[in-house]
């Protein structure tokens, strides 16, 4: 395992689409072992494969509960609404408050290619939404309601 550099804001590579993972491989595997190592190093609760210059659908998430590994994830329920605060390890020190689904339902591969379901309420939900939006190119400044001061 090895950190991976995080892509800053500016980098033309936020705003591009990832492509779908088609082999689920070693390689595979590395990538996700290595998205996680960095994202706890940054102390974040979500990575996605984009945010290491990897155009593929891959996202790894840990809000505390244990690692969340999304291959080729699509959200497939949302419900009620939730305003917070969030921030990104792309745009460090720019935080503000969004409005996101208050409960997700998820339906993604694991690093092997098994389907998989998972329902997040709250920060799960969030860090659902964020880190696919990653996938299409969307940051979380186009959720953002009210801007928070830089820390």
């Amino acid at each position: 395992m090895a950190l991976r550099n995080i892509v800053k804001f500016g980098d033309p590579i936020l705003n591009k689409t990832s492509r779908k993972v088609e082999k689920f491989d070693d390689r595979l595997a590395l990538l996700i072992d290595d998205m996680l190592e960095t994202m706890y190093h940054a102390n974040g609760v979500g990575l996605a494969a984009v945010q290491v210059g990897m155009l593929k659908r891959v996202v790894v998430i840990d809000i505390g509960e244990g690692p969340i590994e999304l291959v080729n994830p699509e959200i497939t329920m949302k419900e009620g609404e939730q305003r917070e605060s969030e921030g990104c390890l792309s745009l460090p020190g720019k935080y503000g408050v969004t409005v996101r689904p208050m409960k997700v339902q998820v339906k993604a591969q694991d690093r092997n290619g098994k389907w998989q379901v998972f329902t997040g309420e709250g920060l799960k939900a969030r860090a659902f939404c964020h880190e696919i939006d990653h996938l299409d190119g969307i940051l979380f400044t186009s959720h953002v309601v009210r801007e928070l001061e830089t820390q």
